[in-house]
């Protein structure tokens, strides 16, 4: 029977692979790239060997099998080690990550924060062809205008020679490199911060935190705030005022009994803040601050941003240096 199973699952893997809808889409995909200015030369090697990805399409519809809480996500995305090889980072990097802070007014920690839970410190990028990845879940339909659109910018990035086809490695939805960005961000903030000629955040530590860097700065980071922090509402608390549409300065909220999490004061300062209750009225809620919403630009998951935000805490406290 498990042999019946594997048989049929291969069969159904490669019919997929050689699904002869799929070869006439890339041919018209090689078309439309050709009337988008790219080389002849760029599209031969883009889509040699380019294949059907099942699996990516599966990755894309799974559901989890259970709810995650925060309480439950943080300790799986921000363990102990990876909170410690963050902060060794941190150390190693400094002379690199405090030019990083000149130029693009972003503070280090939350630099380190995004390399972390974005790749792993660059350890864990992807192992999908990025054009076999875009090609194949803009064949699939549900969402072929996005992944046709990036598809299409993962060919200028080809053309212009930042790297081969063959080492454009990604996710199955098509996430490049230490800091995962889609073609799309690659176009718009990827950085060559040592100067070669090569945006190359794939294996290039300086010039993948700089674009880090450079598309925060870009999406309106505040250098001199931080991204938010846990808090206690009071009893009764109106879920109306709960929602990153709602702000109110840090005095507003304090008058309406909202306190820091250890009980303390709110902060004394003039600056505009929302309360977030990513979970539910009875999980945790934050106070969200401007470069909270910058956080969700990159990301648009509450549990992405306070993973960042956190692992970006335990970097600062206590003081590496």
């Amino acid at each position: 029977m498990k042999k019946f199973l594997a048989s049929l699952l291969f069969s159904v893997a490669f019919s997929a692979q050689a699904d002869p809808g799929f070869d006439a889409y890339v041919e018209q995909l090689k078309i439309d790239a050709a009337e988008r200015g790219i080389s002849q030369a760029t599209i031969e090697a883009a889509f040699d060997g380019v294949k059907f990805y099942p699996r990516a399409v599966k990755a894309d519809k799974q559901q989890p099998e259970f709810k995650l809480t925060l309480d439950t996500y943080l300790p799986r995305a921000i363990p102990s080690w990876k909170v410690q090889q963050a902060r060794a980072l941190y150390k190693k990097h400094y002379p690199l990550l405090n030019q990083l802070e000149k130029k693009y007014a972003v503070q280090p920690r939350f630099i380190v924060a995004l390399w972390g839970v974005e790749s792993n410190f660059g350890k864990f990028t992807g192992n999908y062809n990025v054009v076999s990845a875009l090609a194949t879940m803009s064949y699939e339909g549900r969402r072929e205008a996005f992944f046709k659109k990036e598809l299409m910018h993962a060919l200028d990035i080809l053309q212009q020679g930042h790297i081969s086809a063959a080492k454009m490695k990604g996710s199955w939805a098509g996430a490049m490199g230490q800091v995962q960005f889609m073609p799309s961000s690659f176009v718009h903030y990827a950085q060559d911060f040592d100067g070669d000629g090569h945006k190359d955040i794939w294996n290039n530590t300086a010039d993948a935190l700089a674009s880090a860097a450079n598309y925060l700065a870009q999406s309106g980071w505040h250098h001199d705030l931080t991204w938010g922090r846990q808090v206690q509402l009071p009893k009764g608390f109106d879920s109306k005022y709960s929602g990153l549409a709602t702000k109110k300065s840090l005095s507003e909220w304090q008058a309406l009994g909202v306190r820091r999490y250890d009980g303390a004061d709110l902060p004394i300062r003039d600056i505009q803040a929302s309360i977030v209750q990513p979970d539910d009225a009875h999980g945790r809620a934050y106070l969200a601050y401007a470069n909270y919403e910058v956080l969700m630009k990159w990301n648009r998951s509450h549990y992405f941003v306070a993973a960042v935000g956190t692992l970006a805490d335990r970097i600062s406290y206590p003081p590496v240096f």
